[in-house]
């Protein structure tokens, strides 16, 4: 049986602190006291423990294609139809007034639960699931 390990999730991007508080607002994490100067880097934590940690890191290049791999903010599980869709477009609401971009609106189908697809303040996708 193997074991479970600690994983962070890294940002590539230009300003590392708007970034990193960005995804606090999103995620109700904290931007811990740095240890040292950061100035290229930022963090992001879980202040429970339970989830993983974002790291942002400054890069000279901006970002030019669709993101490989993306987050999805559960503000949705369990729900379904209308209260689904409702809960979506209010967290949706939320996170344009943070700097945001609202993406496609997915409705469910026979296997996939609405969900919908949004860009955050330096153009990473990710969906609101």
């Amino acid at each position: 049986m193997s074991s479970i390990r600690e994983f962070q999730v890294t940002f590539d991007c230009a300003d590392p602190e708007r970034v990193a508080r960005f995804w606090c607002e999103v995620l109700g994490y904290v931007v811990p006291p740095p240890a040292e100067e950061q100035g290229s880097w930022s963090v992001a934590v879980d202040p429970s423990g339970a989830g993983p940690r974002l790291y942002f890191q400054r890069v000279p290049e901006g970002k030019v294609a669709k993101n490989r791999v993306h987050l999805d903010v559960r503000v949705g599980t369990g729900l379904v139809g209308d209260e689904r869709v409702a809960t979506l477009e209010a967290e949706c609401a939320r996170l344009v007034a943070l700097g945001a971009t609202r993406g496609q609106l997915l409705l469910a189908d026979e296997n996939n639960e609405s969900c919908l697809g949004m860009q955050d303040i330096e153009g990473n996708e990710f969906c609101l699931d």
